[in-house]
């Protein structure tokens, strides 16, 4: 069964008729938005708000994590947790179709309303664990922005970060790239009283996760670990600052930042948080050490498919 909004295909073949989460009224609210503005319209409407899941949901800010890489107009791209559409447009405008999975039919609604002009957009709502098995094509890429942390909410059974890495690499083209964007366990801002941002506890990443919490970040080194038992090919790092969410610049280990350059760490805005040292001196301290790498807020990493091992 299809819906369309505008030119946007919304596949409900997998949806069960029950969005399985919501952030609540906010929700309707952002569907109002999606129906009632344009794109060139949003930032008057999040200045007006002084709402975060507005700002978080509706910034063209967002966008930035992904506008900047090499997709060209052949490409096809696989956009798993597409979320209310913070990044399809900006993939929609780089590639030749953008294939979307999403567990929310409303979420999708925001998605879809909010680039209904685009022809080149697919949404397929539903749970990924039951959307996988019918995606026939392959990609040239395949992005998991703020995803990867919860591959053990809907992959069953042991090692589900290993299991869901390789189920992904089997819809990658064999040159294709696999996308990650997630926050670094050991990012410097929760240290500095920032909550850990799926939680909502102080310090729980770095003294570490639970079972039940059913999320998890990693660091670096975790990351990298996890990528050879994989078997991907090579991957490269790249530090969103002041993280994925909002990103105002992208370094990577070509290009670090440099003393003086990190002072905008002062915007959580979705928690209350603390402030317990100077996070700009820390991070000067830590970028002549050598260290930034480690302590980076957020990861971009961009994987080659490699093979199964």
């Amino acid at each position: 069964m299809e819906e369309r909004i505008g030119q946007v295909v919304l596949n409900l073949d997998n949806y069960s008729g029950r969005d399985m989460y919501c952030d609540g009224l906010i929700e309707d609210t952002m569907l109002e938005i999606a129906e009632t503005y344009e794109e060139k319209e949003l930032n008057e409407v999040i200045a007006k708000s002084n709402s975060w899941p507005i700002l978080y949901h509706f910034s063209h800010i967002r966008q930035n994590v992904v506008s900047w890489l090499p997709i060209a107009k052949e490409d096809t791209v696989l956009e798993i947790g597409a979320g209310c559409g913070a990044i399809t447009g900006a993939l929609a405008d780089l590639a030749k179709k953008v294939t979307c999975v999403e567990l929310s039919k409303k979420r999708s609604l925001i998605n879809a309303n909010r680039n209904k002009d685009k022809s080149n957009i697919e949404i397929l709502v539903g749970n990924f664990s039951d959307i996988e098995p019918n995606l026939k094509e392959q990609y040239d890429y395949i992005t998991l922005i703020g995803v990867f942390e919860y591959a053990a909410s809907y992959i069953k059974g042991e090692n589900p970060y290993e299991r869901f890495l390789n189920i992904i690499r089997q819809h990658l083209k064999p040159d294709g790239k696999l996308v990650i964007a997630i926050e670094n366990q050991m990012g410097l801002k929760y240290f500095a009283g920032c909550m850990e941002d799926h939680v909502g506890k102080y310090f729980k990443g770095i003294e570490g996760y639970d079972k039940e919490d059913g999320v998890r970040t990693f660091s670096k080194e975790a990351l990298e670990e996890l990528f050879q038992k994989c078997g991907m090919g090579e991957y490269t790092f790249y530090y969103p600052y002041p993280d994925y969410k909002l990103p105002l610049s992208i370094y990577s280990d070509f290009y670090l930042p440099k003393v003086g350059e990190l002072t905008n760490n002062i915007n959580n805005f979705d928690r209350e948080r603390m402030v317990l040292f100077d996070e700009g001196k820390a991070f000067d301290n830590i970028i002549m050490n050598g260290m930034f790498p480690q302590f980076a807020n957020s990861f971009l990493v961009l994987i080659e498919r490699g093979q199964n091992v």
